[in-house]
């Protein structure tokens, strides 16, 4: 078995590959849950997988190169599966088996038995493990206020339009991401917000109790817990906040926040706190000496992981490359 663990990721990044049934078994347990794996095909079998820790979200895209039946006597988180390529269906307890492809993903819930069968060979997909807990903060957080019951998703949801399809392709783009040097899941702070969109991306993606919730008009938000969220951003622009992070600071539920904003501030909570952060960028290119700094090292150090896409919002924000900026730091 190859195995080969990512370095200095703020998101835990393994990759591995094995011919061996006995060792993926073990590898698979390891990351995800206990379970029984077999194949009627086992010369043509070849586990490929990238697997991805992101707080409570372990996300991993695997191939198998045949057929393959599993079985998860105990299933004690949220489970998610979005195939790329291929089909396989997914089952729990006495329910009738979900058959899931490219078109549609399957949700399953805790405390009930997990079964996988009739999984194509050519089959390329998500597996995703979601930690009950980490649900039911985002829920709370979302709704603001107590969940005392399981979300209780429904087993299917589209994966091909729409915000099932958004999700999805987060969840692949970040399992292909996971082992590339110098990518943005080595930013603690870009980290942070991935869980966090994933875990809210997925709760809007999907059906399940709380849905009902979720969709009403959010209650409103006075301007003084506004103008709270806004202080704690100027007084600590540098803290790796999110949007979880900033409705906690205000007392409201993240879509209470995030509505308040849009109608008083005319921007999403985390724009503002990127707003602040660009004035102290550009604070920083304006003060630097000469040689003591580059684009890169202030862009980096005020959270902005993907440079081509800070370049073109300091460009439309201030009317100049942050270059520029520099430049007229070193000869002035």
């Amino acid at each position: 078995m190859d195995a080969g663990k990512g370095q200095g990721l703020a998101g835990a990044a393994s990759r591995f590959t094995t011919r061996s049934v006995d060792e993926a078994r073990a590898v698979l347990s390891q990351q995800f849950y206990d379970m029984k794996l077999d194949t009627p095909t086992a010369d043509d079998f070849e586990l490929e997988a990238d697997v991805v820790v992101l707080g409570g979200v372990t996300i991993g895209r695997m191939s198998f190169g045949a057929s393959i039946r599993a079985y998860i006597p105990d299933l004690d988180c949220y489970h998610v599966v979005a195939p790329s390529t291929g089909s396989f269906s997914i089952g729990q307890g006495r329910e009738p088996d979900t058959p899931v492809s490219d078109r549609t993903g399957g949700m399953l819930n805790p405390t009930k038995s997990f079964r996988v069968g009739d999984f194509s060979p050519d089959c390329d997909t998500l597996t995703i493990k979601v930690e009950k807990l980490a649900v039911h903060r985002q829920l709370e957080v979302m709704l603001g206020g107590p969940v005392h019951r399981n979300a209780d998703f429904r087993p299917a949801f589209d994966i091909c339009r729409g915000a099932g399809r958004s999700w999805a392709g987060l969840a692949r783009w970040i399992a292909l991401d996971a082992n590339n040097p110098g990518g943005l899941l080595q930013s603690p702070m870009i980290c942070g917000r991935l869980e966090q969109t994933l875990l809210e991306g997925l709760l809007l993606a999907t059906d399940h109790r709380y849905r009902d919730a979720l969709d009403a008009p959010p209650p409103a938000m006075p301007a003084t817990a506004v103008k709270r969220v806004m202080d704690a951003v100027r007084d600590n622009p540098a803290e790796p906040w999110d949007a979880n992070r900033l409705a906690a600071v205000a007392n409201v539920s993240l879509r209470t926040l995030q509505e308040a904003f849009r109608s008083q501030v005319r921007m999403t909570p985390m724009g503002y706190v990127h707003e602040v952060r660009l004035q102290h960028v550009r604070m920083a290119l304006r003060l630097a000496a000469p040689g003591g700094t580059t684009v890169t090292e202030v862009a980096y150090r005020w959270g902005f992981a993907h440079l081509g896409r800070f370049a073109r919002r300091y460009r439309a924000r201030f009317g100049e490359p942050p270059s520029r900026t520099l430049g007229g730091a070193r000869t002035g």
